[in-house]
């Protein structure tokens, strides 16, 4: 049942003087429930909870955070219809969505369950002593991940529940054994308190302190900005706009301890299409990319917003075939008035810059908070002269570029700023002729895609979901997959530790029989003092 309310650790708290509602664009109506925005106390509380749990939470073995994360996926199911009922009123998004999402959140849970069981994840690395080697002794080393601390996690507008309360960030943490604070999105925080109370009802059912979790309210950037600026939290994690992670990112930069930040933020995804592909095929990839643009009209992160082709007609097929395919695509609800008002505000500064064509947009009348798609296009030597053009409109839009030859288009792709993903389409072999172009494109963006569509993360440990600045805050790091997990954990040595004090990963004997590099080798043996 929602209350409303502030889950600060176990407890169900409205201390805060501000109340908020959600709204459901699909009937342009706010929804009934009221919302207590956090006050500061309910925040401190929260992460001097979220502190104490740390001492705890932070030595409990993977096989128990397992049982924890597992018993979270089966609270969520538990919710049933309620849940999906909640997200599709806080989202407009349909009910195949919001089961979609669900599975995905759930199996992430269990990915990150399935690991920690495990074990091996730590990386632990043991280097023996030599204690007769010359000229000096060499000591013993023993090294492995260890929990960071408390971390905060900001909700996502466009993934309720899969970037959101009980998401990726959340289990990644949950799973290195740091407890977390979720800042809910306020687009959707009836689907927030009711995965909050699946978290508590898991934690409650397999013993974990109390203030391993914590879910608070907010409608405006207060709450954040303390969670952030608070001395108790060691790191965040965003998924959102570049504006809203940089923000987060320069004010934990400049705290007395800086904390890292890991925000996944914009990206326009390029799509190279080659001259092969598009002399054989244009029309087909037209229709699939119309597809791929207005999939959940275009409120995915690694939507196909920028297409670029060399000069051809081949290229002019696919450009007219596209505004064709677009136009006969029937608009769908964006999430919420908000973004519906940004990307309008975006689409139309972008149409308006010099030079820009729109090929197509959707004429009929649209429903309110429903999103017409928009096609445009521009020559290679406009888009290279104005930085504007690059930028993302999170939305339905896409702009083709069309480029005079294959070093323009190298030079367009070194000018870019740093994208989540890059996709290359080609036909017989002809990627062998744009190998520059191709190596031009991977250093821009964290993932490349051959022959398809950027919409789509698969959650898998080869998933790399990130990229150079600003796709993300740390293109070493991945915001999908289990291998997210390494983003909440710092390496940590032991020299000449006892044996019997060593953290059980480190032990000579091995008792959780995880996989270790020992002495340069990787093995699950136990280690004699032969």
């Amino acid at each position: 049942m929602i209350t409303g309310k502030n889950y600060i650790g176990s407890f169900l708290s409205n201390k805060g003087a501000i109340t908020f509602k959600t709204f459901n664009p699909q009937l342009n109506v706010e929804n009934e429930m009221i919302f207590y925005e956090t006050s500061t106390a309910e925040i401190n509380k929260a992460v001097s909870l979220a502190t104490s749990a740390f001492k705890e939470f932070r030595n409990i073995s993977g096989i128990r955070k397992a049982v924890f994360l597992n018993a979270i996926a089966d609270e969520i199911l538990d919710l049933g219809d309620e849940l999906i009922n909640t997200y599709c009123s806080e989202t407009g998004l349909p009910a195949g969505r919001a089961q979609g999402e669900r599975g995905r959140t759930v199996g992430q849970l269990r990915s990150f369950a399935q690991l920690v069981d495990e074990g091996s994840w730590v990386e632990a690395t043991i280097d023996t002593a030599q204690p007769d080697r010359e000229p000096i002794p060499k000591p013993d080393l023993r090294k492995m991940l260890t929990a960071l601390g408390p971390v905060v996690v900001f909700g996502a507008s466009n993934f309720p529940l899969a970037y959101s309360t009980a998401g990726g960030d959340t289990a990644a943490a949950l799973a290195a054994g740091c407890p977390v604070i979720v800042k809910s999105h306020p687009m959707h925080a009836g689907t927030g308190e009711l995965v909050a109370s699946a978290i508590i009802k898991a934690a409650e059912k397999t013993g974990m302190p109390n203030g391993v979790f914590s879910n608070l309210n907010s409608s405006g950037i207060s709450v954040g900005t303390q969670l952030v600026s608070h001395s108790g939290v060691k790191a965040v994690g965003f998924t959102g706009s570049i504006k809203g992670g940089r923000a987060l990112f320069d004010l934990a930069s400049k705290r007395k301890e800086p904390i890292p930040v890991f925000a996944e933020m914009g990206s326009v995804n390029p799509v190279i299409i080659l001259p092969n592909a598009l002399n054989n095929r244009a029309a087909d990839l037209a229709k699939t990319y119309a597809g791929s643009v207005t999939l959940g009209t275009g409120q995915f992160c690694t939507n196909p917003g920028l297409i670029l082709g060399i000069k051809s007609d081949a290229l002019t097929e696919f450009v007219n075939t596209l505004g064709k395919e677009i136009a006969a695509i029937d608009p769908m609800c964006m999430l919420h008035p908000n973004i519906i008002g940004v990307y309008e505000v975006n689409k139309e500064k972008a149409i308006l810059q010099k030079d820009v064509a729109v090929v197509s947009v959707y004429q009929k009348d649209v429903k309110t908070n429903f999103a017409r798609q928009v096609i445009t296009t521009v020559e290679g030597v406009t888009f290279l002269e104005n930085p504007t053009l690059h930028q993302e409109v999170f939305g339905p839009y896409s702009i083709i570029v069309q480029c005079e030859s294959k070093n323009q288009l190298e030079e367009i792709l070194s000018n870019l700023e740093g994208q989540l993903t890059g996709t290359v389409i080609a036909n017989d072999n002809e990627e062998n002729d744009f190998k520059e172009v191709i190596s031009t494109l991977q250093n821009r963006v964290g993932r490349i895609i051959f022959n398809g569509v950027p919409t789509g993360v698969e959650v898998c440990p080869s998933m790399h979901h990130g990229g150079p600045y600003p796709a993300s805050t740390d293109s070493r790091f991945t915001a999908v997959g289990i291998h997210s997990i390494k983003r909440w954990a710092r390496p940590f040595s032991y020299q000449n530790w006892p044996n019997d004090l060593l953290p059980a990963e480190l032990q000579n004997d091995n008792p959780l029989e995880i996989s270790r590099l020992v002495n340069g080798l990787k093995t699950i043996d136990i280690i004699t003092n032969e």
